[in-house]
């Protein structure tokens, strides 16, 4: 099998702050070849790293594989954004490629925090696009450390709310009733949040939506807590 593999990426923090934002305009040009990136990147206490890239977009056909490795300290922040959309649309494709993989590994002072890994293959059985029915998007959000604990607090009681609107339908006599598939509208956004790791240091933000463009949206608002860390807001 045919590989086309990027050099590992190796970055280190100490007591900073460290940005990193990539903004593709094109797309991962994959072919019937397997591509594969690396990032690894340490963060010492106080030290702070952005991950806030644009999302993945593959072509029909294409083998994505991705791993993200970070080594943190107790006292670390780390906010990591990891994305895909189904495709090029404009080219009539979506969910059609072969095979995406995306691993997110966080090591606190060598011990495992959190393991991650997503992957969407088409299979014989169901194709990618029958798994994921009308949704074009998935996301996730690592939020973790002293400098960001206000935004993970918020970001938990902001997707609460999110979701106990877009589930719940207003019906006779004040009442509420859950949406399902038995006549109501599939929610164009569902989210959930969850803490991991000791006293729930961190916290992991999952989305799945119609439109790329809600995504984005989310992401502004949800993360407009780091313009005093930035110095801007992200996705805008």
């Amino acid at each position: 099998m045919l590989k086309s593999k990027l050099p590992v990426k190796h970055l280190s923090y100490d007591g900073t702050k460290y940005f990193l934002t990539v903004r593709l305009k094109g797309y991962t040009i994959c072919g019937r070849h397997v591509f594969v990136i690396i990032y690894m990147a340490s963060i010492g206490n106080g030290g702070l790293l952005v991950v806030i890239p644009d999302p993945v977009t593959c072509f029909s056909t294409a083998k994505y594989s991705q791993k993200q490795a970070f080594r943190i300290m107790s006292g670390s922040s780390l906010l990591v954004v990891d994305w895909i959309t189904s495709g090029r649309h404009e080219s009539g494709e979506k969910w059609d490629f072969i095979l995406y993989k995306s691993t997110n590994h966080i090591y606190m002072e060598a011990k495992p925090l959190f393991l991650d890994t997503v992957l969407l293959e088409n299979g014989n059985v169901t194709s990618i696009a029958e798994r994921m029915q009308d949704y074009q998007v998935i996301a996730m959000v690592i939020l973790l450390g002293p400098k960001l604990k206000h935004i993970q607090n918020q970001i938990q009681e902001d997707v609460k709310k999110i979701m106990s609107e877009q589930l719940h339908a207003p019906s006779m006599g004040g009442r509420t009733k859950a949406i399902n598939g038995d006549g109501y509208t599939k929610p164009p956004l569902v989210a959930s949040c969850n803490s991991f790791g000791p006293k729930g240091i961190g916290s992991v933000v999952r989305i799945a939506a119609t439109t790329t463009e809600s995504v984005y949206g989310f992401l502004r608002s949800q993360l407009a807590g780091l313009e005093p860390l930035m110095g801007l807001c992200p996705y805008h």
